[in-house]
């Protein structure tokens, strides 16, 4: 199997992927900031991200997955403020609502998810071990990274650091030594939410926190950061910074970013007017049309959107449900005669070994789904040629045609079966599940009862080589999502508690 390749923003050029440890992943995300519903921008990196973590999961990876929540900040004071609510309580709100979301979109759960006013005292630790190495300085309560102590600030964003430090405006305060230090500790202002600190009540800078958070659930540097393309700067920039300017290590391998979201070839963004909120697409849409239209490009490219674009994504989608349909109808109308078929001929198994290592190149690639998605539309082809032959049959190939679409489909997220057992009665358990099972190194699947099977596989070995860590770490994790696993003679059993 072919080595994969990323793009990496810090080097502008693609780099093979060796990870810091030998089949592990540790991998951290920018989520949103929880003040309102998410955005069509915002949808963007949760799915691409979500795809390049279940394609590192199907090349054997065991993947740490970590995504933030941002649930302090000024825009859930000012919009708790117009509301008449706690701030904490709008934003634990939009976090609810944001799995419901992430739910439709088949985003799997992160191994954690951490959130701000949850990791104070990691935010605070971090702040004072940047002042106690000299890299930032307190005045009357505020605390400011001091850039110039950074020499390499700019490095990401390919931004000139003297001019940055002759006149950046990142924040105005003329008690800063320079321009572009920013804020790494906030005053608390009267009214406003605020923590006890060694600088007095406050709170925390925007930036601080992913660096915060991202050490304490991957360590000093780890593999892969990821986010949109507008975080670049100042956010990855300023994450740099802090975490580098502590541990004197790369923060991160390799920064990836995806591109901007379009509405007829400009940004979309609140002040042009065409700024699109998720729930409202998903009204008009199916939630698995968003994400294969979402897939449909590149990730580092701009994705342009219209209601047209979505209606194609929907047509494709189709094609593609109807081929694994038509497949099955047809082994169906065969009966017995199709069950007793299991020998797969060589041109058929050649036919099906190419389309594999195709999808896979591409997807080593860079994570070209675009590319993924094409290969997808030749299998597809291909299917229902073995499907219409009347003289064909090769009723092994046909199934295992079907079988191999569906799963390739699958690594990017999208469900090619029309009635998939288990996975309406509830949709947020499955994500869940499958968010374990990725954490885990397995190769997840769509139905309930299947993700259940493959955990208790996945047990019942680790049980067997005395791994008992891992064993642990399934019941647990499990029993956290309100799962029993009883130890039976007969073998082992699962209910919800």
């Amino acid at each position: 199997m072919s080595e994969i390749n990323v793009y990496n923003t810090l080097s502008a050029q693609k780099e093979p992927l060796i990870p810091k440890e030998p089949g592990k992943i540790g991998m951290y995300c920018c989520g949103p900031t929880t003040y309102n519903f998410i955005h069509l921008g915002n949808a963007r990196p949760l799915v691409v991200f979500d795809t390049i973590r279940r394609y590192l999961a199907y090349r054997g990876y065991k993947v740490t997955y970590i995504q933030n929540f941002t649930d302090v900040d000024d825009k859930i004071i000012n919009r708790a403020k117009e509301e008449g609510q706690a701030p904490q309580a709008l934003a634990n709100h939009y976090i609810e609502e944001y799995f419901k979301d992430a739910d439709a979109l088949n985003v799997c759960r992160a191994t954690v998810h951490p959130t701000v006013s949850g990791h104070m005292t990691e935010i605070i630790e971090f702040v004072k071990a940047l002042i106690d190495k000299g890299m930032a300085y307190e005045i009357d309560g505020d605390v400011y990274y001091a850039v110039s102590k950074f020499k390499e600030y700019g490095k990401l964003s390919k931004r000139n650091r003297e001019d940055l430090l002759d006149g950046a405006r990142v924040g105005v305060d003329e008690r800063k030594k320079e321009a572009a230090d920013f804020a790494l500790w906030k005053k608390a202002k009267p009214g406003e939410p605020f923590w006890e600190s060694p600088w007095g009540q406050g709170r925390p800078g925007w930036h601080i926190e992913c660096s915060a958070m991202s050490h304490k659930y991957l360590g000093e540097s780890f593999d892969i950061h990821g986010g949109g393309f507008d975080l670049i700067f100042p956010h990855h920039e300023n994450e740099i910074a802090q975490s580098e300017g502590r541990f004197d290590r790369p923060m991160a391998k390799y920064w990836m970013h995806n591109g901007f979201i379009t509405v007829n070839q400009e940004k979309m963004s609140k002040s042009l007017g065409n700024f699109f909120m998720l729930r409202d697409i998903l009204a008009k849409f199916p939630a698995e049309v968003i994400r294969f239209y979402l897939l449909s490009v590149h990730y580092r490219s701009p994705l342009d959107f219209d209601d047209q674009k979505l209606e194609a994504a929907a047509k494709g989608l189709d094609r593609l449900k109807t081929a694994v349909r038509l497949a099955k109808e047809r082994l169906g109308r065969q009966g017995s005669e199709a069950a007793a078929s299991t020998e797969i001929g060589q041109p058929f198994m050649e036919e099906l070994a190419k389309t594999k290592k195709q999808f896979e190149d591409a997807m080593d690639d860079d994570f070209n789904t675009a590319l993924a998605i094409a290969v997808l539309f030749d299998a597809a082809r291909l299917l229902n040629s073995w499907v219409s032959d009347p003289a064909s049959v090769a009723f092994a190939a046909i199934a295992a045609g079907a079988v191999q679409l569906e799963e390739l489909a699958e690594v990017l997220g999208l469900g090619l079966a029309e009635d998939i057992a288990g996975a309406e009665e509830d949709p947020a358990l499955s994500q869940a599940l499958k968010g374990l099972l990725l954490d885990l190194g397995g190769h997840e699947a769509a139905g309930i009862e299947t993700l259940m099977e493959q955990l208790l596989e996945l047990r019942e070995s680790a049980r067997k080589s005395k791994d008992f860590a891992t064993s642990d770490r399934i019941r647990d994790g499990l029993k956290g999502l309100g799962i029993l696993i009883e130890d039976t003679a007969q073998g082992p059993r699962w209910r919800r508690g």
